[in-house]
């Protein structure tokens, strides 16, 4: 019996019991977005990356948890992983541990800042100034606490939990084990609303982390115009450790990154692109050694992730 049984049975109870469908459908099919040559999935990608569980790389990526010495602290729930591979995206291949838990997140739910902005800004809601873009940029690319706590303020606390919650995007569901929260200004002072499962302030599951990446990444999230004004502020990380450390040594590799630490939380998430491969992987961890963990998963997620594509390459030839 593998180590993983009782975790991965505990997550996927708890996916099976809340497992939801969401209702946003369309797909923009514009000329502007960087993704131009990627094939535009529509419907309903949440049911698409949970029916996409692959066996055969769920054994790899435990396999891969073990050697890296990692098993006690994914049986611990210390280790949260998600590993999307999206060279295809129509079709893409998910591999989880953990996966549904809801956890603190630190600086990670940024991203969800970003995309409260996208959607003011696109809704016209919220005007795009020079001021307020290098917030957005600085604050994902930086991870500047100040920039987004000033971009929170112009997109409204209560208002940026409406767009987690709402039917269309569905990136936080109580029913389906919550998924990215911000509840709390980046700064000092106390929570203004913390998340109703696990009462954080700043949280997320690994599984609604690649999603976001996923539904970016297929232009299934946003306009084309916004989907590049989120991406551009997430390419070229400013900030060198966990996955970056390791994967910015890759020539030719294009990395779409948000981390987060604090104390001994560590948080990474990102969408890399390598010579047509394409794959997702998101970390959460929980532990003084965590940042190291991450730096020294990242490596061998990206070779696996190559190594698992290479099918899909082949049939796009």
């Amino acid at each position: 019996m593998r180590f993983f049984n009782q975790v991965h049975a505990r997550m996927h109870t708890k996916a099976t019991a809340r497992r939801y469908v969401s209702t946003f459908a369309a797909c923009w099919l514009g000329a502007v977005a960087c993704f131009l040559s990627q094939p535009v999935v529509a419907a309903d990608e949440t049911r698409l990356l949970i029916e996409s569980a692959d066996p055969g790389l769920q054994a790899k990526l435990e396999e891969l948890v073990r050697e890296q010495g990692l098993a006690d602290a994914a049986r611990r729930g210390d280790l949260n992983l998600a590993l999307v591979i999206v060279t295809d995206p129509a079709h893409p291949r998910l591999a989880e541990i953990n996966g549904h838990d809801m956890v603190y997140a630190a600086s990670l739910p940024k991203i969800a800042i970003l995309l409260g902005a996208a959607v003011a800004i696109e809704e016209g809601r919220l005007a795009l100034t020079d001021s307020l873009h290098k917030d957005m940029n600085d604050m994902i690319r930086y991870s500047c606490n100040p920039c987004a706590t000033r971009v929170l303020e112009q997109v409204g606390r209560q208002e940026l939990l409406d767009v987690l919650r709402s039917p269309e995007l569905q990136f936080y569901d109580e029913e389906s084990n919550g998924g990215l929260w911000v509840g709390k200004d980046y700064g000092p002072g106390t929570a203004y609303q913390r998340d109703p499962l696990e009462g954080l302030s700043h949280g997320a599951t690994a599984f609604q982390a690649a999603r976001f990446y996923y539904r970016l990444y297929t232009r299934s999230l946003i306009s084309p115009a916004m989907s590049q004004l989120m991406l551009d502020a997430l390419v070229d990380p400013g900030v060198s450790h966990k996955f970056v450390k390791s994967l910015e040594g890759l020539r030719g590799a294009k990395i779409y990154r948000k981390s987060g630490t604090w104390k001994t939380y560590h948080a990474d998430s990102a969408l890399v692109r390598y010579f047509g491969h394409a794959y997702i992987i998101v970390a959460l961890a929980n532990h003084p050694n965590g940042a190291r963990w991450l730096e020294n998963l990242a490596l061998p997620l990206h070779k696996l992730a190559v190594a698992e594509s290479w099918d899909a390459i082949q049939q796009q030839q």
